[in-house]
């Protein structure tokens, strides 16, 4: 099962595919940008930045040591859902950002794959082998997850990585290109951000 989520921050351009069986849930202030967009299943958080609470919403204190991001994250997960995409990750406040990336993580540790998809790229934690299908001439960068990933080879990049361990501290992974119909990275420690910049916005 695919859940969504959808967080208070940009609003997102294009179109949110739901499919039959997949649950959408609103986190708070997202219900300002997403309502009348996508069919909505679940409000839930504190709604301190939506200023009120709609009807039937799973309502946390504001005080709390969670996000309203980890909070959706948590409810989708206890649902079933094996397989995350989040709308409203980017843009807004940096410290906002950053949280949200390491939802992508913690997702990743309990073994459900999450996308944040943002007006500008798609991003999501991978490990191992790392294939890029059909993204010939796309901008795909790399970083580590904590302090280092060691990338062992990769195929039809632009840059090889070959035997390469990207660091903290270094830009080594930004800005790659994707020159073949299938490429892939391999990544055999650590874990990477991946980062597939949308075409048209390299």
């Amino acid at each position: 099962m695919k859940g969504i989520i959808l967080l208070n921050g940009e609003p997102y351009a294009g179109p949110i595919e739901k499919e039959k069986g997949d649950l959408v849930l609103s986190a708070d202030g997202a219900l300002r940008w997403a309502a009348g967009k996508v069919e909505i299943d679940i409000t839930a958080g504190d709604f301190d930045s939506l200023g009120y609470v709609p009807e039937h919403s799973v309502v946390y204190p504001s005080e709390k040591n969670f996000t309203d991001g980890e909070i959706a994250l948590d409810l989708l997960i206890g649902k079933g859902c094996r397989e995350l995409v989040i709308y409203g990750g980017g843009g807004g406040r940096e410290d906002h950002l950053f949280g949200n990336l390491q939802l992508l993580y913690a997702a990743y540790l309990r073994g459900v794959h999450c996308v944040m998809r943002t007006n500008f790229c798609d991003v999501y934690c991978a490990s191992g082998k790392i294939v890029f299908e059909n993204m010939s001439g796309r901008t795909v960068s790399l970083a580590p997850v904590g302090l280092s990933a060691h990338i062992m080879n990769s195929e039809g990049m632009k840059y090889p990585l070959e035997d390469l361990t990207l660091t903290a501290g270094s830009c080594r992974g930004i800005s790659n290109v994707v020159e073949s119909s299938r490429a892939h990275v391999d990544c055999t420690e650590g874990v990477l951000f991946v980062f597939e910049i949308r075409a048209g916005r390299e």
